[in-house]
């Protein structure tokens, strides 16, 4: 998407918003919002472009709301009035048809904010005619599979009290492996709104001395409490899992977030775990699906110690609390957990003899009200002996509480460096968001086969 083609895509958005506005019915209220992009997929394997090409797509979910009932249409976006208008009206219509037959909501929110918000950040990508070259010529002779996406992606919000919101970034991110014929692979990605050239070198090399170590003897482990070392990918795997009924008010009021003992603070976790929403990033807008603005920062956990939880406005007015700008779903959007002392240099002397994890997958609650964590791990983890990586491990099966592996006894540091790891989801549309997570010294973490 060309920069000026943004400007009409914006100037089309508004003037929907604006005859909606005119259309509006007395007592009737509206939300509408847009995800849109432009993006550059590219699919490579066996270090082989193996499929290109540009998407553009846009869609509008409209929402009524009528005599405390609320309905929604979603069509697509083209940023062609001539199109865009007749579908978005028709839309209203039928929702004023099927409005009626609904149920009452009690817990309805109505639009009533007054933010009017434009955030633009633009980038510098590699140029289409020369990208793929930029990406594969270091890592020719290895099979390198993966996926690059990078353009613009767009979000607009408008309802019916007058308040618009406007948000455009311009990002890309390479996600790959690099794959031995034994099929172990060391996993990597690679993301920013600006390419460096060193910095993906560096990204690459660091990967290859991996998938050296990789090729050795894998050792096999029994189960049991190994000292481990999660690097920030693996992290991010941990932290994801809060975004699933955990750091919500509503799953907590309502009694099935593992974080309810901390809530009431029965428990605590180590006061070197500090965690909050950071928006400075720009790689997602502060305003959720009713144009709310939560704050460009909001500490949840200080000291090991719940201080907030992400409420949105119909939890607020359910349950008695104030609102904090949480969407839907009162997910994590743009986590940061603070950094510590570990110094890079000094992980594998720290850690001694335990295991290296790289990543973790398949992760799911084992017991939610202990706050217990199942999963694998994955790519390239190795067992480490007296400061060395020695082998790469066979993969296992680990079963722990973050009451543990967060907690005071356990948790030894996080690294005194930090990683964007950002949302590589594609499914209908380009995700947003990004964590930025150290890696972190855990002892006896339990590992159950």
């Amino acid at each position: 998407m060309k920069h000026e083609d943004l400007s009409i895509l914006e100037t089309n958005f508004d003037k929907l918003l604006e005859a909606l506005l005119a259309k509006k019915l007395e007592n009737e209220h509206f939300t509408i919002r847009l995800n849109s992009e432009s993006s550059q997929f590219t699919r490579f394997n066996c270090s082989k472009v193996r499929q290109t090409g540009i998407v553009a797509d846009g869609s509008i979910t409209l929402t009524l709301i009528f005599n405390q009932r609320s309905s929604f249409c979603k069509f697509p976006f083209t940023g062609n009035w001539d199109l865009d208008w007749p579908i978005t009206y028709q839309c209203l219509q039928e929702l004023r048809d099927e409005i009626k037959l609904l149920p009452v909501d009690p817990y309805i929110v109505l639009p009533n904010g007054s933010n009017t918000t434009r955030e633009i950040n633009l980038g510098k990508l590699l140029p289409p005619n020369n990208f793929i070259n930029s990406i594969l010529e270091p890592v020719e002779n290895l099979d390198f599979t993966g996926i690059y996406a990078g353009g613009i992606m767009i979000r607009g919000y408008g309802d019916s009290h007058g308040q618009k919101n406007w948000f455009a970034t311009e990002s890309f991110n390479l996600d790959y492996s690099l794959i031995l014929e034994s099929g172990k692979a060391v996993k990597g990605g690679f993301t920013g709104s600006k390419w460096d050239e060193s910095a993906y070198l560096h990204q690459i090399q660091d990967s290859k001395e991996k998938l050296d170590l990789l090729s050795r003897q894998t050792k096999k482990l029994t189960k049991g409490k190994y000292k481990t070392y999660f690097a920030p990918a693996a992290v991010n795997n941990l932290l994801s899992m809060l975004s699933r009924g955990a750091i919500g008010e509503a799953s907590i009021q309502q009694g099935n977030s593992p974080l309810v003992a901390l809530s009431v603070q029965e428990k605590q976790l180590s006061s070197k775990f500090n965690l909050k929403e950071n928006f400075k990033s720009g790689l997602i807008p502060r305003f959720n699906n009713l144009g709310e603005i939560a704050p460009e920062q909001l500490t949840l956990i200080e000291n090991g110690i719940l201080v907030n939880s992400l409420v949105n406005s119909r939890t607020a007015k359910e349950y008695d609390k104030i609102a904090n700008g949480a969407n839907r779903a009162e997910t994590l959007r743009s986590p940061e957990i603070q950094s510590g002392n570990l110094a890079f240099s000094d992980i594998l002397t720290s850690l001694d003899n335990g295991l290296y994890v790289s990543n973790l997958h398949y992760l799911n609650w084992s017991d939610r009200q202990t706050g217990r964590i199942t999963g694998m791990t994955r790519y390239a983890c190795f067992w480490v002996e007296n400061g060395e990586i020695v082998a790469p491990i066979e993969d296992l099966r680990f079963d722990e509480s973050l009451y543990n592996f967060w907690g005071a006894e356990n948790l030894v540091d996080f690294t005194n460096f930090q990683e964007i790891i950002p949302e590589v989801g594609t499914y209908e549309i380009r995700q947003l968001g990004a964590s930025l997570v150290p890696g972190m010294l855990v002892e006896d973490f339990t590992y159950t086969l």
